[in-house]
């Protein structure tokens, strides 16, 4: 659906080009939810707005479907962008109108004018989003997560393929936050949308993001799919990320189980294995010991996944650790 083809950004400040993205490319699948996270002023914003050209490349090509934007004159850029619905963090609602009148205004910018038609989309997203009693409701009148809801619903109005969500969650509390993500995860399985989500929050990717790309200072240092980079982090801005979003005793407990006899492993888990008892039908048939000193079984996405750390003795260790690979579990030994 887009596709970045050695597309770099630079800004002209004081006769001099700041690079903001490094030249890079990049492919998002039709109807995927693909995440981009890094730190603040690491290039995601900047990433996001390159789709819908309101920030134009320094060089390098943009493809949304079989069409290249970059190559696009202005009227039939403002076509194409009607495919693209954008959310933005801070909501960007317009205070004096009514929350229906919000949601309508692009149909109205792009020469909707039939009251019937214009009433009956209102009230269909309006609908979807929950916010049906509040049609009346001015901006002021809403809390964060009906303003974001209220962005959504007119960010969906003229029917997009594209949906872009601009730190859409992070001025939002974490409760509202998980309704936010339940509904876009929910916009994507039923209306088939092509979803990019930039984020500082790796919670937010891991809840409902298919793949993901890691920006460090303007360079896509990582991607791959939300379950492999989550379970295996390469680079340390990765690893950052990951180790934030766990418990603090499991992201360090490296250093905190250096003293355990034995071999010191961390076994990963994704899909069935994680419901099935492979770990005590290996030590039963190899007759190996194991001391379990942390571990979390939850979800990516819609995929249960697990990670073990323990502490391994016996004879026939490797004999186990073969078994275990053979079952698809995935085995890190952290003290070798």
């Amino acid at each position: 659906m887009i596709r970045f083809v050695d597309v770099h950004k630079s800004y002209r400040v004081d006769r001099r080009d700041i690079p903001a993205l490094q030249p890079f490319s990049l492919d998002i699948a039709d109807g995927e939810v693909f995440g981009i996270i890094g730190l603040s002023g690491a290039g995601k914003s900047t990433l996001i707005r390159l789709i819908n050209l309101l920030e134009r490349p320094s060089g390098g090509k943009i493809l949304v479907g079989d069409i290249e934007m970059t190559a696009l004159a202005e009227p039939a850029l403002r076509e194409q962008r009607r495919r693209i619905g954008m959310i933005f963090q801070h909501f960007n609602l317009l205070a004096s109108q009514t929350v229906a009148d919000n949601v309508a205004f692009p149909m109205r910018l792009a020469g909707e004018r039939n009251a019937a038609t214009l009433r009956d989309r209102v009230n269909e997203l309006l609908a979807r989003v929950g916010l049906t009693a509040h049609a009346d409701k001015y901006p002021s009148q809403l809390s964060g997560g009906q303003k974001q809801r209220v962005g959504i619903a007119r960010a969906l109005a003229n029917r997009p393929s594209i949906l872009l969500c601009d730190e859409a969650t992070s001025a939002l509390d974490p409760q509202t936050t998980a309704s936010v993500l339940e509904l876009l995860a929910e916009i994507n399985r039923e209306l088939k949308l092509t979803i990019v989500l930039i984020t500082h929050e790796m919670d937010v990717v891991r809840r409902v993001c298919d793949r993901v790309a890691v920006l460090d200072a303007g360079v896509i240092v990582e991607s791959g799919t939300v379950v492999d980079v989550f379970l295996h982090p390469q680079h340390a801005t990765t690893k950052r990320f990951v180790n934030e979003a766990l418990p603090e005793e499991t992201a360090g407990e490296q250093t905190a189980f250096s003293q355990v006899q034995g071999r010191l492993l961390r076994l990963s888990f994704r899909g069935d294995t994680t419901l099935t008892p492979t770990l005590g039908r290996v030590a039963r048939e190899t007759g190996i010991d194991f001391n379990i000193l942390a571990g979390r079984i939850d979800r990516i996405k819609h995929l249960p996944y697990g990670q073990l750390t323990l502490a391994m003795q016996g004879e026939r260790v490797d004999a186990a650790l073969v078994a275990l690979r053979e079952a698809g579990i995935e085995i890190e030994e952290l003290n070798r």
